[in-house]
């Protein structure tokens, strides 16, 4: 069963940093494209970000642009997304999925097939 589990989330003060895991155990990570979306009070699931499955390309919403980062441990079945200068704005329970391609960069909930649990990230100011 394909399994995607979300990490590093927490409390922190506006301008600090965070560093999310998520580890897959289901099929094949490195075939995959991956993207982490956020989902904040009251709000829609946004995309925030995605890496193509060998890593050489990313794709960031212009919200966080400059601030996160989206690598991947392919050996260890492991994307990260890297969180600086947080902001209050950035709180939200934040989900990684798996795509359906491993090349395009799609922003659309839509074109991703499995999903984590998600994990809290809360930003005070």
């Amino acid at each position: 069963q394909v399994q995607l589990v979300e990490s590093g989330g927490g409390l922190v003060q506006a301008g600090g940093s965070l560093r999310l895991s998520c580890v897959d155990s289901g099929r094949t990570f490195s075939n995959y494209a991956m993207g982490w979306f956020r989902q904040g009070p009251g709000k829609e699931r946004e995309f925030v970000g995605a890496i193509t499955s060998r890593g050489d390309r990313t794709s960031y919403a212009e919200s966080v642009k400059g601030r996160f980062t989206i690598s991947r441990a392919n050996t260890q079945n492991t994307v990260y997304l890297q969180m600086n200068t947080l902001k209050p704005d950035d709180t939200a329970v934040y989900y990684c999925a798996r795509s359906r391609s491993s090349v395009i960069l799609h922003n659309n909930p839509t074109a991703y097939m499995d999903w984590g649990q998600g994990t809290q990230v809360t930003v005070s100011s």
